[in-house]
């Protein structure tokens, strides 16, 4: 036996400072490994900046902590911008994806979005050989616990070894981990995932810097043995017959697939999970922050949503290897023995047995109206912040934004102008411009209706929009330019024969009775063929054997530009317009410094919102929430304009 004075736990002071030598200065020091966090160090090492990724744990780099999927309504869209602006979202997902389906096919093509099942054992392995074949990024496994800041600059991070890591710009990526908190029913305690520890410390830094901090939360549902599921009672969910993928390079597209399967709850399964609501972090009052409205738990559909009798639940399949599944729409953070008493009553689920329960979580964020467009601080200069430490939710959002912080520190650090995306350029522009002008008190969602150029930000001109501007800052590489010109050549090419190419009626009015179109009178070219809303290219080849051995010799990527820009020209010309009226606004600057208080015109709710985010330009002032059409127009006025 040991004495009883050893077993006494001690207090160890830790020295702080570094050992001399042990780390070089940095150019960019990347707290966190998660999708935000590897496109930032990616990014910026990919730049020429010296890199270094700080994070609690190397094993769970790019770890998929919700389901295991990437893309979909909006994201899909995000996903395809990353890959064209030179990020690895896309491609790490091509690789890793065991299912893949285009969304809203029936719709008009600014509504197709993209969204694959990964493999996520996969997908965390892939991202991790990426980083490492990276040399300009360096490794090192422990808590960041605060910044070292000097004369209003971020200079470095502290570590809880007492280490002092110096570099010339931070980005933080914290995700669920600043002072996260883990509900199951009654029980909480800390962390940042299941079977992971909170960070602690760098929010008592931040608001000691004077930055503003609040609590959000999220929620997981539980996992699941596919060997304890009755398939025969649920709809199965395949996959595209000929799935694409997210990235413009030479990734190969799936040659198998992976089913996902359909079910549902039901009365008795609502009866079950109203038997915990007592118990019910998220009604009893303990967890304080706020949830996604768009992927409520469980218990808060039943709640809301009284008048279902019924919820959708799909199951997903977590990688190819494993029996390990994903029970979308099952999100709970209730008692486990109520979550796996009311589980075993859904379809399919009778003799289910769970892997893990599933839980919400409550962590630290920090209002994106204290960034700028750049996503640096405004508070304490080359500092950045990306991903869910902004209020967001969802990879695709945290990579975008990890991608473009990880962009603008690299470039802050070598004294160049920062990298900026419009609201008509990108969802990227459109996610980022809205947290910081109306900020968020819940986690943000990309939606496509955000988004009022949907029809410019469609999933398949990613790279025509994004991969020049990628590339004149050295990031997208020159075999990526090369592919956008030629595809933005050989569209060119298709849309003057199609103007070009002419069918007389008795060529084409059998063919077109045949597929309900009315008759031609006249010649006509097939140009305006193809703008007949029942007519598509591939129709039309049928028409003209000239078109289908002319096509033949194009890339499909520009075919399908050509044919888009036939049938939804007028729509794609409306919002160029709209688009460059808006623009107008973005060229007249504002000294951030401005004291809007002066100008007593202005409503006084106008001059307080704009006083606390000091727009850099009047288009930014005009869609701050609160700030009306009637107080731009003073400021036009005191702006000479």
């Amino acid at each position: 036996m040991f004495p009883r004075e050893t077993l006494k736990a001690k207090i160890i002071e830790v020295p702080r400072g570094t050992p001399k030598n042990m780390f070089p200065k940095y150019d960019v020091i990347v707290v966190g490994a998660g999708h935000a966090g590897c496109e930032a160090a990616h990014a910026a090492a990919t730049m020429g900046s010296k890199v270094l990724l700080v994070t609690m744990n190397l094993q769970t780099i790019a770890q998929m902590s919700c389901n295991p999927a990437m893309g979909g309504v909006a994201k899909g869209q995000i996903v395809r911008e990353i890959d064209a602006l030179g990020g690895m979202s896309g491609i790490v997902s091509d690789k890793t994806m065991i299912q893949f389906r285009m969304l809203n096919r029936s719709k008009g093509p600014a509504m197709w979005s993209p969204r694959c099942q990964s493999d996520r054992f996969r997908f965390s392995e892939e991202w991790r050989w990426i980083l490492e074949a990276n040399p300009n990024i360096d490794f090192w496994q422990e808590m960041a616990t605060g910044l070292i800041v000097e004369d209003g600059k971020a200079i470095g991070v502290k570590t809880s070894l007492g280490l002092e890591i110096k570099a010339n710009a931070v980005v933080l990526t914290n995700g669920t981990f600043l002072n996260g908190l883990i509900h199951i029913g009654e029980k909480n305690f800390g962390g940042g995932r299941a079977g992971e520890r909170a960070s602690i410390g760098i929010t008592a830094d931040l608001i000691n810097l004077g930055f503003e901090a609040g609590r959000m939360k999220t929620g997981t549902p539980p996992r699941v043995d596919k060997r304890s599921i009755d398939f025969s009672k649920m709809e199965e969910q395949l996959g595209d017959d000929q799935p694409e993928k997210f990235s413009y390079t030479d990734t190969k597209p799936l040659s198998k697939q992976r089913s996902c399967w359909i079910t549902y709850t039901n009365q008795e399964v609502h009866d079950e999970l109203k038997k915990g609501f007592d118990k019910s972090p998220m009604f009893n009052g303990r967890i304080r922050g706020l949830g996604p409205r768009y992927c409520p738990s469980v218990e808060d559909k039943i709640n809301r949503f009284a008048d279902k009798d019924r919820h959708q639940i799909f199951l997903e399949p977590e990688g190819w290897d494993t029996v390990e599944m994903y029970v979308n729409g099952f999100s709970t953070s209730l008692p486990e023995d109520i979550q796996y008493a009311a589980i075993r009553k859904i379809p399919g689920f009778e003799n289910v047995k769970m892997f893990r329960p599933g839980y919400a979580i409550e962590y630290d964020y920090f209002p994106p109206t204290q960034l700028k467009q750049s996503l640096e601080t405004k508070p304490v200069a080359n500092l950045y912040f990306a991903g869910q430490i902004n209020g967001t939710t969802g990879y695709e959002e945290a990579a975008s934004q990890g991608l473009m912080a990880g962009i603008n520190a690299h470039l802050k650090c070598h004294n160049k102008e920062p990298f900026i995306l419009k609201r008509n350029e990108a969802y990227i522009g459109v996610l980022i411009d809205d947290l910081i002008n109306k900020g968020t008190d819940e986690p943000y969602r990309m939606f496509t209706s955000r988004a009022e150029f949907r029809t410019l930000l469609r999933q398949d001109n990613a790279d025509i929009r994004l991969t020049p501007k990628a590339h004149a800052i050295g990031l997208a590489s020159q075999e990526r330019m090369d592919k956008v010109l030629l595809k933005n050549h050989q569209a060119d090419e298709i849309y003057t024969f199609l103007e070009k190419s002419k069918i007389d009626p008795q060529e084409a009015n059998e063919f077109l009775e045949k597929n309900k179109s009315s008759l031609l009178k006249e010649r006509s070219t097939l140009y305006n063929l193809l703008k007949r809303p029942e007519m598509n290219i591939n129709l039309l080849k049928d028409l003209s054997n000239d078109l289908s051995n002319y096509l033949n010799t194009m890339h499909p990527a520009s075919v399908e530009q050509a044919e888009i820009k036939v049938k939804y020209e007028r729509y794609i010309e409306k919002e160029l317009q709209m688009a460059e009226k808006m623009n107008r606004l973005e060229d007249l600057s504002i000294n951030p410094e401005f004291d809007y208080h002066k100008l007593t015109s202005l409503s006084i709710e106008a001059r307080n919102k704009l006083s606390h985010i000091k727009p850099s330009t009047l288009g930014q002032a005009s869609r701050i929430s609160g700030v009306s059409p009637a107080d731009i127009s003073v400021l036009m006025i005191f702006l000479g304009r």
